[in-house]
């Protein structure tokens, strides 16, 4: 398996935040490696996402889990992994919350192919992040 978590710390109301996570078709206004994506049925687990990043084959995602408020997860498989993301928000005082997201790659040849495509995925964690909070800030 292969690992990578990012978290950044923020100001912005996890309401906020959590708003801009569900409204998926909108991604793109605070992810710049978005160049289309789609929404398919309400944000829930069980939905599916078509995500086509800048430049790139569109990307089938799946979301496994959500948490309204908290957090969700969704996963995309292929060649026998299961990348499986997990966006968390968490509050840590009245006026401050921690932003979290971590990849796993799983499966057949997850250590061997983890460490070649996973950083290229996570690379811009940081930047996407920090823009998510900048957009929910206001």
């Amino acid at each position: 398996m292969w690992e990578y978590e990012h978290s950044i710390e923020t100001t912005a109301a996890p309401e906020a935040v959590w708003a801009l996570w569900a409204d998926v078709e909108n991604w793109g206004a605070w992810n710049a490696d978005i160049e289309k994506i789609e929404l398919r049925g309400a944000f829930a687990a069980g939905a599916e996402i078509t995500m086509t990043p800048a430049g790139q084959d569109p990307v089938e995602l799946l979301v496994a889990e959500v948490t309204e408020g908290e957090i969700f997860v969704d996963e995309a498989r292929f060649a026998g992994l299961v990348l499986r993301t997990t966006h968390r928000i968490d509050r840590l005082g009245a006026d401050l919350s921690r932003v979290t997201y971590r990849m796993e790659i799983s499966g057949d040849g997850a250590g061997e192919v983890g460490p070649q495509i996973g950083p290229a995925i996570t690379a811009d964690w940081p930047d996407t992040m920090a823009a998510l909070v900048r957009t929910a800030q206001g």
